[in-house]
C-alpha cells in the first residue's frame, strides 16, 4: 500500500525533528537569551550601568532585525541543514571571542557577530517544525520547539551565573559557545527533510516583493501581540535579577534563581498555550489574549510587590514567566499559518525581524528611563499600559472578525 505524504509527515520521524529542533534551540539561545543572567556579573567586571546591560542583549539581538528576514529567504530556497549548521557555527566561534575581549565595548562587538548566525535558528527551527506537522498539531509542535528558548534561559540563568562565580565570566561565554556549536551540529548531521510535495511548495516561491504584498492584509493581526509580548519577555529576561535587588533587597543569586522560575514555567507554557491553540473555537489569538491580559495584571501586582514574602514574589515571577514567555507557541504557528503559498520560511522571518526592532531598542529603554528616575517601576506600568493598548486594539479586530464569519 502506498503511503501519502501526509501520512508520511505524521510518521515517527517527526518527533525526532521536533527533538532536533527543539535541541538546537536551547542550545543556539544558551547564551544569548541568558545574558539576564549573567548581568549582575558583567555589571560588576565593568562597572555598567543598568542602560548598559540592556546593550548586552541589544548588541545580540541587532543583526536579526534584518538576518531573520534573509535567513528566512534562505531557508526557503536552501537545505535547513547547511543554514543552522553554518549558523550555529557562527555563534560558536563569535562567543569563545567575545570570552576573550579586554574591553565591554569588544564584548558588545563580538555579540553582534554571535546575532549574525543566532538569525538562523529560530526561523530555521520553525520551518521544519511547520514542514512536518499538520495543523492539527502544529501549534503543540511549535510550543515544544519554541520551550527550547525559555529552556536554554532557564538552564542559563541556573548554570551561568555559578560558572561565572567560580571561574569568571569568562568561562560562561565559552560554555555557551561549546552548547551552541554541540547542539547545531547535531541537528545540521541528523536533520532530515520532509516528503517531496513539501520541497515542490519550497521551489515555488516568487519574489520577496510579491510575498509581503500578500502578506500586508495579515500583518497587524500578528504584528501587534508580537511587539508587545516580546517587549515584555525580554524586559524580563534582562532585568529581572537586577530588579529585585534594587527594589526588593533580594540579593543576585536569588534573583537570577527566580528568573529560572519565571524561564522554566516560561518553558511549560509554550507548550501549554500552544496546545491550547490548537483546540481553541475561538482560534490561535484567544490564547495570546488571555496571555497579554494576564500580563497586565501580573505587572500590576508586581510593581506593588516589595516587601511581600518571597514566596509570593516567586509566584509572580512564575506568573510573569507563565505569560511573558508562553505566548511564542500560539503566535509562531498563527504566523505560520498566515504565510502565503511557498513562503513560511519568509514569514517567519519577517514577523520575527519585527519583533527584532522592540528586542533591541526595549532593553536599553528600559534601563535608561530605571537610570533617569531610580527605580525600575515606570518601565513596568509603561510596558503593561503599551500591553493593555495592544490588547484592546486587537480584539476588535478579531471580535468584528468573527461577528462577520471571517
Amino acid at each position: 500500500m502506498t503511503t501519502s505524504a501526509a501520512d508520511e509527515r505524521q510518521s515517527a520521524y517527526r518527533w525526532a525533528v521536533l527533538a532536533l529542533a527543539t535541541l538546537a534551540q536551547t542550545g543556539g539561545c544558551f547564551l544569548v537569551q541568558g545574558l539576564g543572567a549573567l548581568g549582575p556579573a558583567l555589571q560588576a567586571a565593568f562597572g555598567l550601568d543598568a542602560a548598559q546591560v540592556g546593550l548586552t542583549m541589544s548588541a545580540a539581538q541587532t543583526t536579526p532585525i534584518v538576518g531573520l528576514l534573509v535567513a528566512g529567504l534562505l531557508l526557503d530556497r536552501f537545505s535547513e541543514r547547511i543554514i543552522v549548521g553554518v549558523g550555529a557555527t557562527m555563534v560558536a566561534a563569535s562567543l569563545f571571542g567575545a570570552g576573550r575581549a579586554q574591553s565591554f565595548s569588544d564584548v558588545l562587538a563580538w555579540l553582534v557577530v554571535a546575532s549574525i548566525g543566532y538569525c538562523t535558528v529560530q526561523p530555521g527551527g520553525g520551518k521544519v517544525v511547520a514542514a512536518w506537522f499538520l495543523p492539527a498539531t502544529r501549534g503543540f509542535a511549535m510550543g515544544i520547539r519554541q520551550a527550547g528558548l525559555p529552556l536554554g534561559a532557564a538552564l542559563a540563568a541556573l548554570i551561568l551565573p555559578a560558572a561565572a562565580a567560580r571561574h569568571g565570566w569568562r568561562a560562561a561565554f565559552e560554555l555557551g559557545a561549546l552548547a551552541a556549536l554541540a547542539s547545531g551540529w547535531l541537528f545540521a548531521f541528523l536533520y532530515r527533510p520532509p516528503p517531496d510535495p513539501l520541497r515542490e511548495r519550497k521551489r515555488s516561491h516568487g519574489h520577496w516583493r510579491e510575498r509581503l504584498a500578500e502578506l500586508a492584509p495579515r500583518l497587524p493581526r500578528i504584528v501587534t501581540p508580537g511587539v508587545a509580548l516580546v517587549t515584555v519577555q525580554f524586559c524580563i529576561t534582562v532585568y529581572l535579577p537586577l530588579d529585585l535587588r534594587d527594589r526588593f533587597g533580594i540579593p543576585a543569586e536569588t534573583g537570577t534563581k527566580l528568573l529560572f522560575v519565571a524561564q522554566f514555567a516560561g518553558a511549560i507554557a509554550r507548550i501549554i498555550l500552544a496546545a491550547w491553540s490548537d483546540r481553541s473555537r475561538r482560534g490561535r489569538f484567544f490564547p495570546l489574549a488571555m496571555s497579554m491580559g494576564a500580563i497586565v495584571v501580573g505587572i500590576a501586582a508586581y510593581i506593588a510587590a516589595p516587601g511581600a514574602p518571597l514566596w509570593l514574589v516567586a509566584a509572580l515571577a512564575a506568573w510573569l514567566g507563565f505569560f511573558g514567555f508562553g505566548w511564542y507557541g500560539p503566535w509562531i504557528a498563527l504566523v505560520s499559518e498566515a504565510a502565503p503559498r511557498g513562503g513560511v520560511g519568509f514569514t517567519i522571518g519577517f514577523a520575527m525581524a519585527i519583533n527584532q526592532v522592540f528586542v533591541v531598542l526595549a532593553p536599553p529603554a528600559f534601563g535608561a528611563l530605571r537610570d533617569a528616575t531610580g527605580t525600575f517601576a515606570y518601565g513596568w506600568a509603561a510596558i503593561a499600559i503599551a500591553v493593555l493598548i495592544a490588547l484592546l486594539s486587537q480584539a476588535r479586530v478579531f471580535s468584528r472578525r468573527s461577528e462577520g464569519g471571517g
